[in-house]
């Protein structure tokens, strides 16, 4: 019965850790599309030099 318990733990063990991977994968793709975004719209700053879509 133990070995039973251990084998369904594992797999939804598994299971969780690539439900997580999968959904981090989709949150880096977002970010990656958005961080590319900005570089296309980006305003122009004073002197007519494109500035940064950022505040760092």
């Amino acid at each position: 019965m133990v070995p039973l318990l251990l084998v369904l733990l594992l797999a939804l063990v598994l299971f969780g850790v690539g439900f997580a991977v999968k959904i981090l994968w989709i949150i880096a793709a977002v970010v990656l599309v958005v961080w590319l975004l900005g570089f296309l719209f980006r305003t122009a700053g004073a002197g007519g030099k494109r500035g940064r879509w950022y505040r760092w």
